[in-house]
């Protein structure tokens, strides 16, 4: 998010970490623990929460969407609008209507070396970009929707989006890059620039980062240690030094809380809830735990290309054949609701006028009776040429959460007459190779994590199936390809009329319920363990982690 350590093996390592673990954290120092390391460092390759937690810390993009879920600017000065005069419609030579868009980035932003962030830096970041085979992860931002962009001087630019976009002044996936230390690396060999990025090679540059921490040490698999930029410009840091343990088995991620060795466990990458519930019933008076409701929405990803999940009635009769409800009262106290969908209801573009699947066992049978699985052998059901219906299921090795889960869904299946097995692996080989480059051979559980009234383009588009072509960039590792899916997301950029608006998301959440190119579980509430003497931390719900903020953290007198 490997195989689960043998009993004897987990108990000498914890053993380890508590004879290793300081009795009290200095308050000058924060301890962190996650339940995953980064699988690479680059912001715009391969997605991670673990590794945005972290760099949050390190880099401000120029928008987001801060706790109250409103858009604002970090990075640049103000955001653009119409009335202020920065974003006006234009018309292209081709005659097709687009918006420029105009930003100014902050007076006083510096990379850590102390070399001032300029315009520069942000054609430098559009030319990566757009190339294609950078592999970023939002590609279709540089090489589709900016078609150009102008330095008025150091400072100002402006962009010229491809079309009249609804959301014309969120940039919120354009992560700035440093030039002096970047442009000869890209330029030497493109093709191997997420390898050779200095960000790979030289993670400890201070001029790689300018929010108000820089990294300063890395231990592989280990931990990371944040140290706080001189150039910073914003206010002063709250600590000397933040060091952020990856601790991939939860158990003994707890077990190191409640030793002293770390002071807080944050929910971007940490506890499972029904854990940290548990803890909360125990400890709950020494820290203060928060469970932040949001758009985190916990599923299955289907790799489209097994000619088994090809056929949409087997991917319905998976989802019929389980009680999710049983499984939210049961392991979640109903605090984590099942989704029916990929927008979560607390989101406002969710509607409700769909295909929904309750827990329906004699459906699912005849679902897949029709789909030629009907005889049935030692439990398991097989096709007309004697092969069984059996499918490997994979998610994060160590996360006790997932890995009761999964068992869960397992005997629920086989109930089915379908045989699943379990092939787990650790968070930065699953999200850094396996997800990436699409190597699930069916069953996939993971989360994804959105921005508010997200329009899910990355992962739901037919240009955004990764492939070695386009050095696997994109995150539709289902392979889902449905024209109709792909013109609603293309409309619902452009179409900002309300009532419009709302048709295509209505359909969009029909083609998805529909189609089910993956399969919805429930809908996360993250817990954060956090200490008593620490304020300040407010939980978004979204994306964007508290790290963004991390300058108003505050240790209480």
């Amino acid at each position: 998010m490997r195989h689960r350590l043998a009993a004897l093996a987990l108990a000498a390592h914890l053993i380890l970490l508590l004879a290793a673990a300081p009795a009290f954290a200095a308050r000058d120092t924060l301890t962190i623990g996650l339940s995953q390391f980064p699988a690479n460092w680059h912001p715009s390759i391969e997605p991670m929460s673990a590794k945005h937690f972290i760099l949050d810390a390190t880099r401000r993009p120029f928008t987001v969407y801060d706790a109250d879920w409103k858009l604002t600017c970090l990075l640049c000065t103000a955001l653009p609008s119409v009335e202020a005069g920065t974003a006006a419609l234009e018309t292209r030579a081709d005659g097709r209507q687009g918006y420029a868009v105009t930003y100014t980035i902050h007076p006083d932003a510096k990379w850590g070396d102390g070399t001032p962030i300029t315009t520069k830096d942000v054609l430098f970041t559009w030319e990566v970009g757009k190339h294609p085979q950078s592999g970023f992860t939002n590609a279709d931002l540089f090489s589709r929707d900016i078609v150009g962009i102008d330095a008025r001087d150091d400072r100002t630019f402006t962009i010229h989006r491809e079309k009249p976009l609804c959301t014309y002044a969120e940039i919120n996936d354009f992560a700035v890059l440093p030039a002096h230390l970047e442009k000869a690396v890209f330029d030497s060999d493109p093709a191997a620039y997420r390898q050779r990025s200095r960000y790979e090679t030289d993670t400890t540059n201070p001029g790689l980062w300018y929010g108000p921490y820089k990294i300063t040490a890395v231990e592989s698999g280990a931990h990371v240690v944040l140290e706080p930029n001189p150039t910073w410009w914003g206010p002063k840091p709250p600590f000397r030094r933040i060091v952020v343990k990856a601790i991939e088995n939860t158990a003994a991620l707890e077990a190191n809380l409640l030793s002293g060795g770390l002071d807080m466990i944050p929910g971007e990458a940490g506890l499972p809830f029904e854990q940290a519930l548990a803890f909360e019933k125990k400890h709950g008076g020494k820290y203060t735990v928060i469970f932040k409701p949001g758009l985190v929405f916990e599923h299955i990803d289907l790799n489209l290309d097994n000619p088994v999940l090809a056929d949409a009635r087997v991917r319905r009769a998976l989802l019929l054949a389980v009680d999710r409800g049983a499984i939210s009262r049961q392991l979640f106290e109903n605090r984590q609701p099942v989704a029916h969908n990929q927008v979560n209801p607390l989101d406002r573009v969710h509607v409700e006028d769909f295909r929904h699947y309750p827990y329906d066992p004699k459906e699912a049978a005849k679902l897949l009776d029709e789909a030629g699985w009907g005889e049935k052998r030692g439990g398991i059901r097989v096709n007309a040429k004697g092969e069984k219906l059996s499918l490997e299921f994979m998610t994060t090795a160590g996360n006790r959460s997932r890995e009761l889960l999964q068992q869960v869904l397992q005997a629920q299946w086989k109930q089915a007459g379908v045989e699943v097995r379990i092939a787990n692996e650790p968070a930065r080989v699953f999200f850094g190779q396996t997800l990436h480059e699409r190597r699930h051979k069916a069953m996939a559980l993971f989360a994804w994590i959105s921005s508010p009234e997200n329009i899910p383009r990355t992962t739901f588009h037919s240009t955004m199936v990764p492939t070695a072509a386009n050095n696997w960039a994109g995150q539709n590792y289902m392979g889902f390809r449905n024209p109709e899916m792909d013109k609603v997301l293309d409309d619902l950029e452009t179409v900002c009329e309300p009532a419009a608006n709302k048709r295509l998301w209505t359909r969009l959440q029909q083609i998805y319920a529909d189609e089910l190119p993956s399969l919805p579980l429930f809908f996360r509430a993250d817990p954060h363990i956090l200490p008593k003497w620490i304020d300040g931390i407010v939980p978004t719900g979204h994306e964007a982690s508290t790290m963004l903020w991390i300058e108003t953290w505050k240790v209480k007198e």
